[in-house]
Parts: structure tokens; C-alpha cells; sequence
């Protein structure tokens, strides 16, 4: 059984090795839980799952394995024998409620009648006792009581009697496609790391410690440098008009940036860059930063970041005078094409979703000054990112 479950995991693409299902066996051996399916399904979950994208997948394998559930790709649920049922039955249902199914014919007479309600019905029903409807004592539709009945379009059980539920099965995918939380945008500005031991010699250097003490017959304490993160990140960011829809996805992505790095800049614009941003909303007509002054001040080694939708009129990049808020001398292109220059590794994070990209003619515009290196923002986009600004 445990083996099937692993071979299915892997055939889902849920990337599992032998090495985690050792594991998981070794933590059953050693009873670490109790005997119980919701306490195996947090044990193996924890044991198997590497990444939170893989949760969904992994759920529905689990299910399928030990519970039956139908599997993705369509195959039907198992068979249950119905003594089980009828044990079951015995054990839940009153007397009463026992005699009124038997009324019914049972399961067989119930989904008969369930057909023949279907062929007779042509309009909404509320409060009956027989046709599909709401809030009755119907056994088939919602909101209603029948001890023995057929939920459906009703989002959850309300009595917890009915015989088969016909709900819509609905997962919150946890996959590489959704959108980001701090957390994981965290998780995924690790990829952009380059450790560097500089500064004050404050940490205890363990191994040269040993080492010394060995080879001169005494304690010789060694200390270093405390391991940091060199990248240095430079960072623009789309403000105002339609990118008021994405300033909380944009609050995490800069709350998790300036946790990661350490020596990270930040600035504003708007629509397109232009030869002027600003660092204080507020003030940014009386505060505005000379571009060029920006660009000189921050060595090539910077990695570059754009965030925005790149939703604007594509006049606003290609053309001077362009812009919505000012007269440019030059027009947007020329900005971004500057940066490219000076910068070689530089990426633009989109918070519009990709399959909206192609109906935009800015954002097409854009992501060509860019050399294709747009990417979405999302848990997926972000990793792309990371990984192109890391070569």
C-alpha cells in the first residue's frame, strides 16, 4: 500500500525520492503518531512535500490512495461493499430515519426517482416535497431536511444526512501559478544570493578552532566574518493609475526584498521611466532624483528590478512628449534602453497575469526594450527571475 502511494506520487510529478520515503517509514516504525489516517496524512505530508505548489497534487494522490477519492485523470471511485454501509447505517441512523430510507426503496429507487424529477421539471421549485428545488423537505436539491437525500448546488451539508454529495470538487491549487504571498516571494529571493565573508571578525570559526587547538596542544580560538549576502539590488517601482490594483501584492514583494537584501534602493515612477523618479510618494513633485544622477551613482553590478504593468498608452515609451504627466524631452525607450546598457542583469516583474500580456501593446513593447526578460509575479515568474538575474 505504502508503495503505491509513493509510485503514484511520482507518476503525479510530485518530486519524492527514496531517501523521504525511508523516512516516512521510519517515522511509522517509530510510532511517531497515532494510528490514524489525519495524523499519517500530516506525517507523510510533512515528510514528501518539499515545496507548497506540490500540496494540491499531493493531496489528491493521498486521497485516491487511502480514501478512495476519484483521481485526476477520471478513474472511478472504489467500490464499497454495501454490508459496510448497512454497518454503517446501523450505527448513525435512528429507528425512524432507518424506516423512511426503507419507504424509498433505497440508494437504486433513489436515483431512479432523481431521473425522473430531472425529466418533469422545467422551472425553479422553493419548499416543495418532491420536485428539485430549495429549502423543502424534496430529498433532492438544498438548503432543505429529508433524512435520506441527493444534495444539489449547495456549498456544504447542513443536517449531514444525505446519502451522495454532488457538490462541484473545488481545490485551492497551491502550485507555481498563483499569486504571491511574503513568504514565499521570501523563499524566492533566496535564489539570488552570492555569500561573502567581509567585516568584523565576530563569529566563532568552529572548524579553524578545532583545527588550531589540535595542532598546537591548546585552546586557539579562531573567529571570522560573518557570512553575508553581497547582491546588491537596485529597484523601480510603477506607481499610481492602474497599478493602484497591485499595490498589495507590490508591499509584500518590497517587505520580502528588504528582508533578503541588505544593501537594496528602491525608487519610484510612473507608467515609464523618464529622467526623473522620486523615493517618497508624497513629496514626489517637490523630491524628484535626476535619473542620470541615479544611474551614475550605482556601480554595473547592481541587479535591476522593474516592477509594474506596463499598461499605458505605447506612445508613453516610443515617442517624446509621451508621457500622461509631463512634457519628456526623450522618449521612455531611450531610459530603459540606458539602464539595459549600464546594467547587465536586469528583469521587469509584471503583476498582470501572462495570458493577459498579449492583448496589452505596451506590455509587448516593453518586454521587447527588456530582451524578453519579463516575467509575472507569481511564485513560478519570480523563481525565472531570480534565476536570470543570478547568471
Amino acid at each position: 500500500m505504502f508503495m503505491q502511494f509513493f509510485t503514484e506520487l511520482r507518476q503525479a510529478k510530485v518530486p519524492v525520492s527514496l531517501k523521504e520515503y525511508l523516512m516516512l517509514m521510519e517515522g511509522l516504525d517509530k510510532m511517531v503518531i497515532d494510528r490514524t489516517v489525519e495524523d499519517f496524512y500530516y506525517l507523510s505530508r510533512a515528510a514528501l512535500v518539499k515545496d507548497e505548489k506540490n500540496i494540491d497534487r499531493f493531496d489528491q494522490v493521498f486521497g485516491h490512495v487511502f480514501k478512495g477519492l476519484e483521481k485526476v485523470d477520471g478513474v472511478g471511485t472504489a467500490d464499497i461493499p454495501a454490508e459496510w454501509l448497512e454497518k454503517i447505517s446501523e450505527k448513525f441512523l435512528t429507528e425512524e430515519e432507518k424506516a423512511q430510507i426503507e419507504a424509498m426503496g433505497g440508494f437504486d429507487k433513489l436515483m431512479e426517482a432523481l431521473a425522473e424529477r430531472m425529466k418533469e421539471q422545467k422551472e425553479r421549485h422553493e419548499g416543495g416535497n418532491k420536485m428539485i428545488g430549495t429549502g423543502g423537505t424534496s430529498p433532492f436539491g438544498a438548503n432543505g431536511y429529508h433524512p435520506e437525500g441527493i444534495r444539489i448546488g449547495q456549498d456544504k451539508g447542513r443536517h449531514g444526512k444525505a446519502i451522495k454529495v454532488w457538490d462541484k470538487r473545488e481545490y485551492k491549487n497551491l502550485d507555481d501559478s498563483v499569486e504571491l504571498g511574503t513568504r514565499n516571494i521570501k523563499v524566492a529571493l533566496r535564489r539570488l544570493r552570492k555569500w561573502v565573508r567581509e567585516g568584523a571578525t565576530e563569529e566563532l570559526d568552529m572548524s579553524g578552532t578545532i583545527r588550531g587547538t589540535a595542532e598546537k596542544g591548546y585552546l586557539d580560538i579562531h573567529m571570522r566574518p560573518e557570512r553575508r549576502n553581497k547582491v546588491s539590488v537596485l529597484i523601480f517601482f510603477d506607481v499610481g493609475g492602474s497599478m493602484d490594483a497591485h499595490i498589495k501584492i507590490c508591499e509584500e514583494l518590497f517587505s520580502a526584498a528588504r528582508s533578503e537584501f541588505k544593501n537594496m534602493e528602491f525608487y519610484y515612477f510612473h507608467n515609464c521611466l523618464y529622467e526623473t523618479v522620486w523615493k517618497d510618494n508624497r513629496r514626489r513633485h517637490a523630491e524628484k532624483l535626476n535619473t542620470f544622477d541615479v544611474l551614475h551613482k550605482y556601480s554595473s553590478d547592481y541587479k535591476v528590478i522593474f516592477v509594474g504593468d506596463a499598461t499605458m498608452s505605447p506612445y508613453e515609451i516610443t515617442y517624446p512628449g509621451g508621457s500622461v504627466e509631463h512634457w519628456n524631452e526623450e522618449a521612455g525607450a531611450v531610459w530603459i534602453d540606458r539602464v539595459a546598457q549600464i546594467y547587465e542583469h536586469m528583469v521587469w516583474l509584471n503583476p498582470t497575469a501572462e495570458r493577459h500580456w498579449a492583448h496589452t501593446p505596451s506590455v509587448e513593447v516593453m518586454k521587447q526594450l527588456v530582451n524578453d526578460r519579463m516575467y509575472p509575479l507569481t511564485l513560478e515568474g519570480l523563481d525565472k527571475a531570480m534565476r536570470e538575474l543570478a547568471r
